[in-house]
């Protein structure tokens, strides 16, 4: 089983902080760089749970909204992320599909750490 919790753990600590920042944080970059991480989030659910369906943007919700919508793109990957790895798992030994899920999650992982850095 894969185990979600570095990435739901980072997601977290990251949608708080937000939710803490003060308005000229948040307008000075921080907000819009939490957004774009938020979109790209949602995308590789969406991506994991529809294949071949375009996904859909994650709206501008605005400044204040910004770690909510973070937290709920990233929940919405761990699950993702848990049900591929679930699926995959019953899935021939050879099967370069196992990998995925985990090369997914980490990739999501450093992605959400090195926005946590900079904000």
């Amino acid at each position: 089983m894969l185990d979600v919790t570095p990435l739901q753990s980072a997601v977290d600590a990251l949608a708080d902080r937000l939710r803490s920042l003060p308005q000229s944080a948040l307008s000075q970059g921080a907000a819009a760089e939490a957004l774009a991480l938020a979109r790209q989030l949602a995308t590789r659910a969406q991506r994991i749970e529809q294949p071949g369906r375009p996904p859909y943007e994650m709206p501008d919700a605005g400044m204040f909204a910004v770690g909510d919508q973070l937290a709920v793109a990233g929940h919405d990957l761990v699950e993702a992320l848990r049900a591929e790895a679930a699926r995959v798992a019953d899935e021939p030994a050879e099967s370069d599909a196992k990998a995925a899920p985990a090369d997914a999650l980490a990739e999501a992982v450093q992605g959400v750490r090195a926005v946590a850095d900079r904000c």
